[in-house]
């Protein structure tokens, strides 16, 4: 640390006199108390926990993004005149800030968005080691989530109008700007190279970022995933730097092309802001505010305000009213508590599907289908895949496969720069598997090889040819089969479990014959290839 203690002596305020506040590292922003008196009279405790860093097989990248957006905040605040106590944990957090608040007296937190996080201040707030503050960063309130959502099963679409109406975002008057709630008709082009993506940025890591990088591989160098500190935003100017960027090159045509997906472009039109938004080193208000004001075509404006002001918010509340997922309102799928893994975690599965998660998730080795390979790849080398190859290729692939949800869930958690509990759960569980049925999702996110050669061009690389010879049409029809009983009410796929059920016999026998050689021969960590599959639809 010693790039890191030597620039925040150089520049550390005197600490007498201050009242006392404990940043979490995922509240990395002035807001709150930070943004309502006076530097001089503030000193803030941040913390980093070893412990909490191992707590999972996390990828090096995001342990860089947490630890040097951390770093690089103490000695934006100390800049600014606050001063800062920053302390690395020998006993894990909640002693370390025990031992503080000794020190110091209570100090103020605002209220944690991570209910793991939460969980382990409990007993410091119980104490009055800590005193909490509401968190100044959301842009909706429980009320609102109550008032647009009374009642389970909770929809977007009425959250989304709701806050809207309240906000008066994309609003005149009463009406919608552009006539409409939601432009999600108009962006669903798939990419053929034109308008040409653009470049994502690089960062040059500073002698903080670097020593931050080489913590990483001394200590969690056994973790997955590379370590890139120049595609790291790290400092403020740099998160400005990203945004600036994703406005000018990324959001004038996000909209058309948010759901396609491209093995010359992993990122396409998508903005990777995430991470600095769940980090809070950008706030959504100003990137909401920026971006309502930015001239760009309204399906992209409406594309983008609708996943910050909608989604992000929605599945935060969901997560919050259910206390993580664990406790259920009463609805026709799901009602209660559902099970609980060994860690105390949810693990809801209304489509009874309980696989193992393939070896090649977590190694990255073929598995012989592109889409998931091109997909793997990216995300082991950068931590990021966005949203269509997150739901459409991963999650669909493991619930095509009856992967325990659970499993999915933990590794998404792990393996992606911007997963925290209240995401990750809401996203893998609710709609990337639909492990809580129709809670807060209408119909499971599945589909066959015409989708995916539709909105992306990764076919073309595969051994498999789409229509013919890829197995991933017949995994559909063999889900379809065997949630039938499940999905039969459910009027988004009443048609498709109809269809399915009309087929022939003999069609049917050799699509749950394929379905099971491609489980049976990923689960060993092996790659699928159009011979194995002809010999063993053979043998049936």
């Amino acid at each position: 640390m010693h790039a890191f203690r030597s620039a925040l002596a150089a520049i550390q305020p005197d600490p007498r006199g201050r009242r006392w506040l404990y940043v979490p590292y995922d509240q990395l922003a002035v807001i709150g108390p930070l943004a309502e008196e006076p530097p001089e009279r503030l000193g803030i405790v941040m913390v980093e926990d070893p412990s909490k860093a191992a707590r999972r097989p996390y990828h090096k990248q995001k342990l860089a993004y947490v630890l040097a957006n951390g770093r690089h905040f103490a000695l934006e605040q100390a800049a600014r005149g606050v001063a800062v106590r920053f302390v690395v944990a020998q006993q894990g957090i909640a002693d370390a800030l025990r031992a503080q608040a000794a020190a110091l007296g209570p100090l103020r937190v605002m209220e944690p968005a991570e209910r793991e996080l939460r969980q382990d201040l409990e007993p410091l707030l119980a104490e009055g080691a800590l005193r909490g503050v509401p968190h100044a960063a959301w842009l909706t309130t429980r009320e609102d989530f109550r008032a647009a959502c009374p009642r389970a099963p909770w929809k977007l679409d009425a959250f989304y109008r709701h806050v809207r109406t309240r906000t008066g975002v994309l609003m005149d008057g009463g009406s919608p700007i552009g006539g409409r709630w939601s432009h999600d008709a108009d962006n669903r082009k798939p990419w053929r190279g034109s308008p040409p993506a653009p470049a994502t940025p690089a960062f040059e890591p500073d002698d903080v970022t670097r020593e931050v990088g080489a913590l990483i591989l001394e200590r969690y160098g056994h973790h997955p995933g590379a370590l890139d500190l120049r595609t790291l935003p790290a400092t403020a100017a740099d998160a400005e730097h990203l945004w600036d960027w994703a406005m000018r090159e990324c959001l004038p045509h996000f909209g058309p092309y948010e759901d396609a997906f491209s093995s010359r472009s992993r990122t396409l039109f998508h903005t990777r802001i995430a991470p600095l938004l769940n980090l809070h080193r950008l706030l959504p208000r100003r990137v909401l505010n920026d971006v309502s004001h930015l001239d760009v075509p309204i399906a992209s404006k409406e594309g983008f305000i609708r996943q910050i002001l909608g989604w992000r918010e929605f599945v935060r509340h969901v997560h919050v009213a259910t206390d993580g997922l664990r406790d259920l309102p009463t609805h026709p799928d799901v009602s209660g508590r559902p099970p609980l893994d060994a860690s105390g975690h949810a693990a809801p599965s209304w489509l009874d599907a309980h696989a193992p998660l393939p070896p090649a998730f977590w190694s990255g080795q073929p598995t012989g289908l592109a889409c998931l390979d091109d997909t793997l790849q990216a995300v082991w080398q950068e931590g990021y895949s966005h949203h269509i190859t997150r739901l459409m290729v991963l999650s669909n692939l493991a619930t095509l496969l009856g992967v325990e949800p659970r499993a999915l869930t933990d590794w998404f958690w792990a393996a992606y720069t911007d997963a925290y509990d209240w995401v990750v759960e809401p996203n893998v569980l609710g709609m990337g598997t639909y492990a809580l049925g129709g809670l807060f999702t209408t119909k499971p996110y599945v589909a066959g090889s015409a989708y995916l050669d539709r909105m992306g061009d990764l076919c073309a690389r595969c051994a498999f040819r789409p229509g013919e010879t890829c197995p991933i049409t017949p995994m559909y029809w063999a889900f379809l089969y065997r949630n039938a009983d499940r999905l039969r009410r459910n009027p988004r796929v009443s048609g498709p479990v109809a269809s399915a059920e009309r087929r022939d016999p003999a069609r049917r026998r050799s699509d749950e014959a394929v379905a099971s050689i491609v489980a049976d021969v990923l689960a060993r960590g092996e790659a699928v290839t159009p011979a194995m599959l002809r010999v063993g639809v053979d043998a049936e």
